[in-house]
């Protein structure tokens, strides 16, 4: 089983983007994905700097996977996906069909969490337009995924986000930008400032959602680390982690540990807790509401009261 590490949902400074992948390069994740999936309003980085980055992971020895934007807006996202899709030297992450479309006949692709890929016919369907590997949805459940484990394409590799705050949804309107009163198309690059994304409450004080620009977010953190036993035995081929500021580098060694079975499930479990932003949870994996944090058994799973 490979490690990922998924596309930097944030926007961070350029400077801080270029360091926290050189940190990267020297961990034991296996695959990288880079790009600007959530807003063409942010320049920090352009499209060079990405290969720039990417060339250099790659002289590192990770695979690298440049992902496209999931929610095209204008011409000129549609340029940008197209220039992605025909880089020529590094894999692609299509995120929407148009991606897809550009990517069919050309080159081996990776479909992204929001092709909504659900059934055996819909995996089948996109390996013949190209697709090498298929990550997950988000919601999808543990049983559902060892229904399609059992059919899949032959060839066809399939990634599981396991760690991470979730993308659940995109809009054309940014509330980041929308919090400060302002305008999407002078919005002043609101997301800087929150390199974590924005926390939404409850009026009960309760942390529902995180805002991140044009996109929405889990408030808990997805942990299924003490699930990669049974991934493993479910041929699972790639877990993907998702970048945060801090500590990821530690994050990435539990996994680690964790997958090579160094190192126990609940284990893994305790040394993730004081590296995770917030409190964890995994219940969209055993069919539960996704905020609910559900204990591990062999194939069973028990609700644990948060």
């Amino acid at each position: 089983m490979k490690i990922a590490l998924g596309p930097l949902l944030y926007y961070w400074p350029r400077d801080i983007v270029f360091s926290f992948y050189d940190a990267m390069s020297t961990t034991p994740v296996d695959v990288v994905y880079l790009g600007e999936t959530v807003c063409s309003r942010r320049h920090e980085l352009r499209l060079a700097d990405w290969l720039d980055i990417a060339t250099r992971l790659q002289g590192a020895g990770k695979e690298v996977v440049l992902s496209t934007q999931v929610l095209l807006e204008s011409g000129t996202d549609v340029s940008t996906m197209h220039r992605i899709a025909g880089n020529g030297d590094f894999r692609v992450e299509a995120n929407d069909m148009g991606a897809v479309h550009s990517l069919t006949g050309k080159a081996p692709f990776v479909a992204g969490p929001h092709l909504n890929l659900y059934n055996l016919d819909s995996l089948q369907w996109m390996a013949k337009l190209g697709a090498s590997r298929w990550v997950m949805p988000l919601e999808m459940k543990r049983d559902d995924l060892a229904l399609l484990q059992q059919g899949r394409p032959k060839g066809m590799q399939t990634e599981v986000f396991a760690y991470g705050r979730m993308p659940l949804a995109y809009s054309a309107r940014c509330f980041t930008a929308r919090h400060r009163n302002l305008p999407k198309d002078d919005c002043h690059f609101s997301c800087l400032d929150y390199p974590d994304g924005l926390m939404l409450k409850t009026r009960e004080r309760e942390e529902f959602l995180v805002l991140n620009g044009t996109q929405t977010q889990s408030a808990h953190v997805y942990n299924l680390v003490d699930a990669l036993d049974d991934m493993q035995t479910m041929d699972v081929d790639v877990v993907r982690l998702s970048p945060q500021t801090a500590r990821m580098e530690e994050v990435i060694e539990v996994f680690d540990a964790a997958r090579k079975q160094a190192i126990a499930p609940q284990e893994a479990m305790a040394r993730l807790l004081p590296l995770m932003p917030d409190q964890g949870c995994n219940g969209f994996w055993h069919g539960r509401p996704g905020l609910e944090q559900v204990a591990q058994t062999t194939h069973m799973a028990q609700t644990v009261v948060a």
